[in-house]
């Protein structure tokens, strides 16, 4: 295990942090909530026992059942080997005393005294404003200087913009937690809040280094290139060589359901360097993207210009999870995801066709919506 210093923290972390929202289940496909305890705490254990020493979860991971599993497997001195990280569900943030009663709830389902990293989670414009508007960073600091938390992060789903603000609204923040891969690039932070971030001493911690899997298992036009190269490293070692060759990256999650994924990454993880990747190793992760981004599915470009939904359903974010689908061919994260709504983003269209008429590309939304909703609803094998 390689292990590098986050930020201007001071702490030493293991390049490979293991994520608490993808514990193995009972029943994967039904309800995330049925976390397979003993397997979860063997897993847990045996990514400390081979050198991880970075946990992320949350609080409303496996339906707010994640915590206090990975506080399980936390017991037995386990605890002490680790520095833990979770988030305040901001969701739930309606008044600045939140904060002080969800952490306590948070330190008794983990059974534990202090969290060594303290995160507002997925925080865009909107959370900003709130956080700033009820004061919640100076709750934050004082459950720090309390000894209750060790410090202050976030994480960020949004548009750049945001995660600049963000960054230069706070002098103290410890890490910001940021979706990042080689094909996210340019996506939400991207590299440029990479480096934004890296100049202000700010550490970076990475999610999604495997875009939820996608980039774990190659397509066959993919491996067909794989194969003409000669390339025989391995897939999901490649994506996560690309986040730990840049210097900036203190640590990239993986949220890890098998004990073969997690020999897999243990492997990876003592291979990380800066630097690491070879010439021929950079043209073929160039050749990966372009093959990925060339699928065809909704020619949907997020404009948002046929919301809102008169039945508040999120249409482009359907379209999204759809697409990816068809580029990865793999639907077990995105059917995972749509079904973590109450209301589904397919879900209900009555095919008013209002969103029809506002659409700049002319796409017929209401027949795709339920096509959508049958996809992620109905397990079946993802279309050729």
């Amino acid at each position: 295990m390689q292990y590098r210093t986050l930020g201007s923290t001071g702490v030493e972390v293991s390049v490979l942090g293991m994520g608490a929202m993808r514990l193995p289940a009972l029943d994967e496909m039904t309800s995330s909530a049925n976390i397979d305890v003993p397997e979860a705490v063997k897993l847990i254990r045996r990514a400390i026992d081979g050198g991880v020493n970075y946990l992320d979860s949350a609080y409303l991971y496996h339906q707010q059942n994640s915590e206090g599993v990975v506080g399980k497997a936390l017991a037995d001195g386990y605890r002490e080997r680790v520095s833990l990280a979770t988030k305040l569900p901001m969701a739930l943030v309606e008044k600045t005393a939140d904060l002080d009663r969800i952490l306590d709830e948070q330190l008794r389902r983990f059974d534990t005294d202090h969290i060594d990293f303290y995160l507002f989670h997925g925080i865009g414009a909107e959370d900003w404003e709130r956080i700033v508007r009820l004061e919640l960073l100076s709750a934050a600091e004082k459950a720090r200087d309390a000894g209750k938390i060790g410090h202050i992060c976030f994480s960020f789903h949004g548009e750049y913009a945001a995660f600049e603000t963000i960054i230069k609204g706070y002098d103290n923040w410890a890490f910001a937690q940021v979706m990042y891969n080689y094909m996210d690039e340019d996506n939400q932070a991207g590299r440029r809040g990479v480096e934004l971030a890296a100049s202000r001493g700010i550490g970076i911690v990475v999610m999604e280094p495997l875009r939820g899997g996608k980039l774990a298992r190659p397509i066959p036009a993919v491996q067909e290139l794989l194969d003409a190269e000669g390339y025989v490293g391995g897939f999901a070692d490649l994506a996560l060589r690309w986040v730990w060759d840049q210097a900036e990256i203190g640590v990239a999650l993986s949220g890890m359901t098998t004990f073969e994924q997690l020999e897999q990454n243990l492997v990876s993880a003592d291979r990380a360097a800066v630097g690491g990747l070879t010439d021929f190793e950079r043209q073929l992760i160039a050749q990966i993207r372009e093959i990925y981004r060339v699928q065809n599915g909704v020619p949907c470009t997020a404009c948002g210009y046929c919301m809102p939904c008169p039945q508040n359903l999120n249409i482009p974010f359907a379209f999204n999870l759809y697409n990816e689908v068809i580029a990865y061919q793999y639907d077990t994260e995105s059917r995972r995801v749509y079904n973590l709504f109450p209301t589904r983003p397919a879900e209900g269209c009555i095919q008013c066709g209002v969103c029809e008429t506002k659409c700049p590309q002319g796409i017929e939304i209401s027949e795709w919506m339920p096509k959508i909703h049958e996809q992620f609803a109905d397990p079946r094998p993802i279309p050729a």
